[in-house]
């Protein structure tokens, strides 16, 4: 289910409506726009809170973005612009797919999801429901999401990762290039040597196999609610919208998040 709606919801990070929207109202580059437009539905929150809840990146790269966006604009007008570009690139890539359907299953889903101890979940589900079909599946697949990232940061914290090791793990089982992860988290290439050297240290494949095994069971919630049936039918649905963004080149391969290319019936298990 992870592989079958976060490509929907990472849209938002390679279309170029997303990045034309943020350019026009004065946010600075693709990284001040990353972090302002997931971390607007909290609020103009101090750089330590985006460092906190988004976990993986380095402090001093949150810090170039945050809280100067606040200042440029304000959160709900960055929330605002984000939805009318999402629009905008979600028309032109869907086109004719039908996706109401999706969009209905993926909201029902997410109606068994519980905001404790999920931040990024909660101000996210805070938010109104957009009407558009197309908004509306997109702003359920960021739900269900965050409620997984969110999950994801609490089963690595219980293995005693910190975020630059985390990516470390991802880098070193082969599924994403180490310098991309590097670079694109503001690790310096000191910091990543060091995170690495405490990674090998310890038996840093059973904990990650342990982090990939609890993140799937606190992300079980939203699909025990929509149950195996909805589950199936939500897949179904969800296959040919995937793979029209995928040849539209609308997501990336390979990726930081660590989402694999669609090229079976069985995916890989998501790593980051």
């Amino acid at each position: 289910m992870w592989w079958a709606t976060e490509p929907f919801h990472a849209v938002v990070y390679f279309a170029s409506e997303t990045r034309d929207a943020c350019t026009a109202i004065g946010l600075k580059g693709f990284w001040m726009g990353y972090f302002a437009g997931r971390a607007a539905p909290m609020g103009p929150v101090p750089p330590a809170v985006v460092q906190a809840t988004f976990f993986n990146f380095a402090p001093g790269m949150v810090a170039r973005a945050i809280p100067d966006a606040w200042a440029i604009a304000a959160p709900e007008v960055i929330v605002k612009a984000r939805l009318d570009a999402l629009d905008d690139a979600l028309r032109r890539l869907l086109d004719d797919i039908d996706v109401a359907e999706a969009a209905a299953l993926a909201r029902d889903a997410t109606a068994g999801c519980d905001a404790a101890g999920r931040p990024l979940f909660a101000a996210h589900a805070a938010m109104e429901w957009p009407d558009e079909p197309r908004l509306a599946l997109w702003h359920a697949c960021t739900l269900l999401r965050e409620f997984r990232g969110d999950g994801h940061v609490a089963a690595l914290l219980t293995e005693s990762f910190d975020g630059c090791e985390a990516h470390v793990t991802v880098a070193l089982s082969g599924a994403v290039p180490a310098e991309m992860l590097r670079s694109n988290r503001g690790w310096s290439e000191d910091e990543w040597a060091a995170a690495r050297a405490r990674v090998e240290a310890r038996d840093w494949r059973a904990a990650r196999a342990r982090v990939e095994a609890r993140t799937d069971e606190l992300a079980l919630a939203p699909w025990r609610a929509l149950g195996d049936e909805g589950c199936d039918r939500l897949l179904a649905c969800m296959r040919p919208i995937v793979a029209r963004l995928v040849e539209q080149e609308a997501v990336s391969f390979p990726n930081p998040m660590g989402l694999p290319a669609p090229r079976s019936e069985a995916p890989p298990a998501p790593l980051a």
